[in-house]
């Protein structure tokens, strides 16, 4: 029989996976859709303090930003009062590209969790995300997008 943190890692693997294959058809990579949660939920943030929340070095995060904007998913604006920094934010394709990666996420949730009852369901998120706190992972930042950025 193997231990917890196998069956983590085993789901964990599993989990990324049928994600990343589901983002293909609408040409996303991981970092890309981490990076768009993150501008999206604190419009106006600047590259760097998205690189810092990301801990990756901001000349890393410029390529991933660049291939956004390209795509017209990201823009760039100067704010008045800092003309040196770029506030980031979602354009309105974004926005519409954001929710339909939640929409994969909703369904690939609702496939993984279906043999729980929604009190099960839960329960294990709660216990989970007590170790995430304790192992001090930042809610809402996959560690992962680290090593893809």
């Amino acid at each position: 029989m193997h231990g917890l943190t196998f069956v983590l890692s085993q789901l964990g693997f599993h989990v990324s996976f049928a994600f990343k294959e589901a983002l293909e058809p609408l040409g996303l990579a991981l970092p890309h859709v981490g990076i768009m949660q993150l501008v999206g939920r604190e419009p106006g943030q600047s590259q760097q303090a998205l690189a810092t929340k990301l801990g990756i070095p901001a000349n890393r995060l410029v390529g991933m930003i660049d291939e956004l904007e390209a795509r017209g998913l990201v823009r760039r604006d100067r704010p008045p009062t800092d003309r040196r920094v770029f506030a980031l934010r979602l354009t309105a394709d974004g926005e519409r590209m954001v929710e339909r990666v939640r929409q994969i996420g909703i369904a690939q949730e609702e496939r993984l969790t279906a043999s729980l009852t929604p009190a099960e369901r839960d329960a294990l998120t709660a216990q989970l995300q007590r170790l995430a706190d304790a192992e001090g992972l930042t809610p809402g930042i996959h560690p992962g997008l680290r090593k893809f950025a």
